[in-house]
């Protein structure tokens, strides 16, 4: 993967996930404090889904760099797909619930159809971050460091397996 466009994208996803997480807090303080109501499935489960996309990107960026053998690409795959699901699910599911509602107006409706719509961009940016990985995985670029030819225990048998392939 080129490292340059990967980079700018975990730093939209990063931006984006911090956007939507500050929006999604706004609406659902406002249930709790003004409607003395919880807040709905739909608020919890997108600002959910921000919180897993912040971690995500720690373990996808953090493994990589300072533990690599901690990293593996078919699991940073199914890691990128993942989020890819839960950001499709999220903003789908919000939206609908914004369509339904029978009174929407003010900053609170704004921030929530504004958290849809960043939500469709960082569903878009995880499915080209998860294309880009699925590349790296179908090109052969798994990323095992613990898997090492074991080390023979005695010299003398390399020498004998190398003068009997001579």
């Amino acid at each position: 993967m080129k490292g340059g466009l990967l980079l700018g994208l975990r730093a939209a996803q990063l931006a984006l996930a911090f956007i939507i997480m500050a929006l999604m807090a706004y609406v659902a303080d406002w249930y709790n404090s003004d409607t003395l109501t919880m807040a709905p499935p739909q608020v919890n489960w997108q600002l959910a889904c921000s919180v897993i996309s912040i971690v995500s990107l720690i373990y996808l960026e953090g493994a990589k760099r300072f533990a690599p053998r901690a990293f593996h690409s078919a699991a940073a795959l199914g890691l990128e797909s993942a989020n890819a699901v839960f950001h499709f699910s999220g903003f789908i599911y919000l939206a609908v619930f914004i369509g339904k509602l029978l009174f929407c107006r003010g900053s609170v409706c704004a921030a929530a159809r504004a958290a849809s719509v960043f939500g469709a961009f960082e569903f878009l940016f995880w499915c080209v971050s998860a294309a880009l990985a699925a590349k790296e995985v179908a090109a052969g670029g798994f990323s095992l460091p613990f898997r090492r030819s074991p080390k023979p225990a005695n010299e003398k048998v390399v020498a004998m397996e190398e003068g009997a392939r001579a």
